[in-house]
């Protein structure tokens, strides 16, 4: 683990160990109360010609003086999911600069760009932490995704390799690293809830972002419908300059800039993740590298990995890990700059 003290091992929840309910459940739980008191500025980010992305920051005083760690949700997820709460609250309260990034069109922001989202923007997250350190003087920048916001920092971390020098590391909780395998995965029977689910969210999606660009969308199919491969295949794809949907899950997959990455990386995922395949996470990459470190408990669903609280520490482990990886990993870099 990048970091100077071994990881907390993961203990399910006893009445929680199975996937989907570890999954389903977090989202649940009131957490609207986290991050009450946290000073907070809502902030656009230009990210390409005619679009722009909503992030909201909360700042430590004097905050060129502290780390910094930027978020990002996952599919049909948004600044507000109850994970992105939950892991600004950990952060802020440990001492962590907070930005909770919206991607394109999430966060009620539909109207911010003519584009739709899709899992290879990548060129966005740089354009935020390029913005952050020429404008706002951040020195040490931390970026944190979950699901399809983790394949999202994973791929910037990688084409950027060493030309981001205030990128200092990247945590990615489940993220869809393959997301071809992903998507098979989720066409398997037994996950049709959430097939139904994503599906149904980004179609309300698409009708909201139409009336802000009336002609652009094409709507006469969407009823037609019935998995996100094909969505993807009628609009996602042609919209982000894909061939087709296959093409668009082969080019976008962090795997193919892994071996770049050049920062400390964490990756967390659950071997039981309902569509997220562990086996992607055997990739020769993560292997290879001796930046990355790959937590894998056997349970643990999609961003779940509800344990029964502790004394130090509340239910969601990946969260309170993700966070101890930042601190302790700047923790100990500070101490060997101190030595030398």
């Amino acid at each position: 683990m990048p970091a100077n003290t071994a990881p907390v091992p993961f203990h399910p929840h006893p009445l929680l160990c199975h996937p989907h309910l570890m999954t389903v459940l977090p989202r649940f739980r009131p957490r609207a109360s986290l991050l009450k008191g946290a000073p907070v500025e809502a902030r656009l980010f230009t990210v390409a010609p005619h679009s722009q992305i909503l992030g909201y920051c909360h700042w430590q005083p004097n905050p060129q003086q502290h780390r910094t760690v930027i978020l990002l949700h996952g599919f049909e997820g948004c600044s507000d999911s109850h994970y992105m709460l939950g892991t600004g609250d950990k952060a802020w309260r440990a001492g962590l600069n907070v930005v909770r990034l919206n991607q394109r069109n999430c966060g009620g922001t539909e109207h911010l760009t003519p584009t739709l989202y899709h899992s290879g923007l990548s060129a966005d997250v740089a354009a935020v932490v390029s913005e952050l350190a020429a404008k706002d003087g951040l020195g040490s920048i931390w970026l944190a995704g979950y699901s399809m916001g983790g394949n999202l920092v994973l791929k910037m971390a990688g084409e950027a390799g060493a030309s981001a020098p205030a990128l200092r590391g990247v945590v990615a909780v489940s993220p869809n690293i393959d997301p071809a395998a992903c998507v098979a995965a989720l066409e398997r029977p037994t996950n049709w809830f959430y097939q139904r689910y994503f599906l149904t969210h980004t179609k309300a999606r698409l009708r909201r972002k139409a009336v802000h660009f009336p002609g652009k969308l094409d709507l006469h199919l969407l009823d037609k419908i019935t998995t996100l491969r094909e969505f993807d295949e009628t609009y996602t794809a042609p919209d982000g300059g894909f061939h087709s949907a296959a093409d668009y899950y082969e080019r976008v997959g962090a795997r193919h800039v892994l071996a770049r990455i050049q920062v400390p990386t964490l990756l967390i995922t659950a071997q039981d993740d309902p569509f997220i395949p562990f086996a992607i996470f055997q990739h020769p990459a993560i292997r290879a590298n001796g930046r990355i470190t790959l937590l894998a408990p056997r349970q643990g669903g999609h961003c779940g990995f509800l344990q029964q609280p502790r004394r130090d520490e509340d239910a969601y482990w990946a969260e309170n890990r993700l966070v101890e990886c930042i601190v302790n990993t700047e923790d100990r870099d500070a101490g060997r700059a101190e030595r030398s």
